[in-house]
């Protein structure tokens, strides 16, 4: 058994230690992490070679997004996508050598697409549906079991939102963001594993923003994901978020999520 993890961590180097309770807590073999607003040679890796984490694959930039993905398990690098076209630090695929071997995990950041759902008046938004489109190419290639996490930007269901109606207009939920995102989906069979372990209309959140009190109001959307190629689907066990590190000290504003597999 393997386990799992992604958290859009909100600047690994602010919560460098919430990231190690979070660790010390659950001890997922993978930890797969967005938004680390670093570059590689300021990362903390001393947190985590200390605990164990040897094996390390970081695509950063300085001040804004960035992934990384940290290990117990060995790996090799695999893959280093570009989306955009831009230079933005948004992707790190590796590859398990160790338990696990083989399995592709694959460690995303989709752009958020700013404030207004259209690409005429808002840019950001045209880029973040073009991103999805050059992913969807790039899954109907896929020929190995794979696992794709992080954060999507992008709540699907009607469920996956505190509110539908209100939230049909505001970039995250769209329509058309949810189609483009069905389109993915469909591209390679991908398993939405946080509905398969808690299947619809469980409450499901994975972000609550900071502009409201996030606990008397609960206006959370599932904007982060795990998913799976259908081979690995069928070897997952167990999905869970821990929703307790939003309520630690100047938290993240998501939350992390871990799947177990039968590896």
């Amino acid at each position: 058994m393997i386990s799992v993890a992604t958290w859009n961590i909100n600047s690994v180097r602010l919560r460098a230690d919430q990231v190690e309770r979070f660790l010390l807590q659950e001890a997922p073999d993978v930890l797969c992490l967005q938004e680390i607003k670093t570059p590689e040679n300021l990362f903390p890796h001393e947190v985590f070679e200390n605990l164990g984490y040897t094996h390390r694959a970081i695509h950063g930039q300085k001040g804004y997004h960035g992934v990384a993905t940290v290990s117990r398990i060995p790996f090799r690098d695999f893959s280093k996508h570009d989306w955009q076209d831009n230079g933005e630090a948004r992707h790190i695929g590796v590859e398990l050598t160790g338990p696990g071997n083989g399995l592709i995990i694959e460690n995303v950041y989709i752009p958020a697409g700013g404030d207004v759902a259209d690409r005429e008046v808002n840019p950001k938004f045209g880029q973040k549906l073009d991103f999805l489109e050059r992913m969807t190419r790039w899954a109907e290639k896929i020929e190995r079991p794979t696992l794709i996490v992080g954060d999507f930007n992008i709540a699907p269901l009607e469920c996956d939102v505190y509110n539908h109606k209100a939230l049909l207009k505001v970039v995250s939920h769209t329509p058309l963001e949810v189609e483009t995102l069905q389109r993915f989906a469909d591209a390679h069979g991908w398993v939405d594993l946080g509905r398969k372990h808690i299947p619809a209309p469980e409450r499901n959140y994975s972000w609550w923003s900071y502009r409201s009190y996030w606990r008397a109001k609960d206006q959370g959307r599932r904007l982060d994901h795990m998913w799976a190629s259908p081979e690995a689907a069928a070897q997952t066990r167990s999905h869970r978020f821990v929703e307790e590190t939003r309520k630690w000290e100047q938290p993240s504003d998501h939350i992390p999520l871990i799947t177990e597999l039968d590896l």
